[in-house]
This record gives structure tokens, C-alpha cells and sequence, in this order.
């Protein structure tokens, strides 16, 4: 197949990260970003890696690179200006779930193709969710329709470009698709597909990629 293209999303300076890229980091002795890029380059038929400012690539052959801007919406319209015209669909790849399988690619690609303009993976909220105010819990929330959304998301690329066609500043580009009326699947997600925000989750996602077997290295293509 060659209408799928993966936008690997490395643009972000790691402000909430003690002020270096994140994406960088090693977790079980392979770069976050090295194992996005892996992931996909086996599920999809081209790759663009989106870079901050001034950042030479240095990992595996890719078919694009970007630079990103200020705001991971910037960086998205970067990334999407490598996509080829005849691309149908586009998987937005976040390097901070680094241990995202390739299943999840697989999955919200065919959620696509099936009929949805994106789809995006997604795991049960367990524990209790509770508002919390100058330290004191004032509300209990319910929960049970509430998720939470991972990556890699899929999106028919024609949606995904005329959603961003008056450069917007979306926190997620599921929720833009929803808030303009365009239908967003959901997939299961993987317990094991943690994000990857402190240097503490950093060392949880650490030990699970240690103990975890290696990646394949070759894999389905969607």
C-alpha cells in the first residue's frame, strides 16, 4: 500500500521536561523517537519526522523532514506539507509513547478505511477521577464514559488538511475533527502505551522496555 503516511511529531523543546527534548531520551537503551520511527516505518509506507528548530536527524532513514514550530499544531501543518497529494490517510505519531505496538498503527489505519475521518486508541480511566481545589477534593467525577486517548492517531488526510486549512491551536486534533462535526472511531488501546511527560514516567517506561521482549523489525504494512 502506499497511501498511508506516518508524521512523527519530535518538534516539542521538553519545557515540561527539565528543558531538553524528551524525545531523545533512551528507554530501554533504544531513543524514544528511534522507536516511533521504527514503528512507523514497519505499519505505513512513507515517514516524516518533524524536528525542533536547528535539529540535524540522525536516526534511521526516513522519506521527509520537517522543522517544527511553537505549538504541536505548527508542527503538524510542517509535517503535513511533506505528504505526498495521493496520501489518504495520515497516522499522527507521538514519540512520547514510545512503546505504542504496531497493532495500534494497524488499528486506527483500519478504522479509517472503514469510514471514520480518524480514530484513535484509547484505554478505561480505573482509578477515581477527583476535582481537586487550593489542595482539597471538592468534586468526585464519573467516569464511566471516560477514556483516555493515546497515540497513534489516524485521520483521512483531506479532513485532517482542511481542519488545519485556517491554522488553528487545537490541544488534540481529535477533539478539532469532533468540535467541526467529523466522526472520531475509537480502538482499544494498550495499558502498556504510557506517555512519557517526567523524568518519573520516563523511568517507569524505562523498566517495562527492559524487561519486554525486542521489537520485530519487520512487520505488516497497512
Amino acid at each position: 500500500m502506499t497511501d498511508v503516511w506516518a508524521l512523527v511529531l519530535a518538534g516539542g523543546s521538553g519545557q515540561r521536561f527539565g528543558g531538553r527534548p524528551k524525545q531523545f531520551e533512551p528507554v530501554g537503551g533504544v531513543r524514544m523517537i528511534d522507536r516511533t520511527v521504527a514503528a512507523a516505518r514497519r505499519t505505513c509506507s512513507g515517514v516524516t519526522v518533524v524536528l525542533p528548530p536547528g535539529t540535524a536527524w540522525d536516526g534511521d532513514p526516513v522519506d521527509a523532514l520537517a522543522v517544527g514550530g511553537d505549538h504541536q499544531s505548527e508542527s503538524l501543518r510542517a509535517g503535513l506539507a511533506t505528504v505526498p497529494d495521493a496520501t489518504a490517510i495520515v497516522v499522527v505519531c507521538d514519540p512520547a509513547h514510545p512503546l505504542a505496538p504496531d497493532r495500534l498503527f494497524l488499528d486506527v489505519v483500519d478504522a479509517v478505511r472503514r469510514g471514520a475521518d480518524g480514530a484513535v486508541p484509547v484505554v478505561p480511566i480505573l482509578e477515581v477521577v477527583q476535582r481537586v481545589e487550593a489542595g482539597r477534593v471538592v468534586a468526585t467525577l464519573p467516569k464511566h464514559d471516560l477514556v483516555l486517548t493515546q497515540s497513534p492517531q489516524a485521520f483521512d488526510a483531506a479532513v485532517l488538511r482542511e481542519a488545519h486549512a485556517d491554522r488553528p491551536r487545537p490541544v488534540e486534533n481529535s477533539g478539532l475533527l469532533v468540535e467541526r462535526g467529523h466522526r472520531v472511531d475509537t480502538v482499544p488501546g494498550d495499558p502498556a502505551n504510557l506517555h512519557v511527560t517526567t523524568p518519573d514516567e520516563l523511568a517507569v517506561l524505562d523498566r517495562i522496555a527492559s524487561a519486554a521482549a525486542p521489537p520485530l523489525m519487520e512487520g505488516q504494512h497497512c
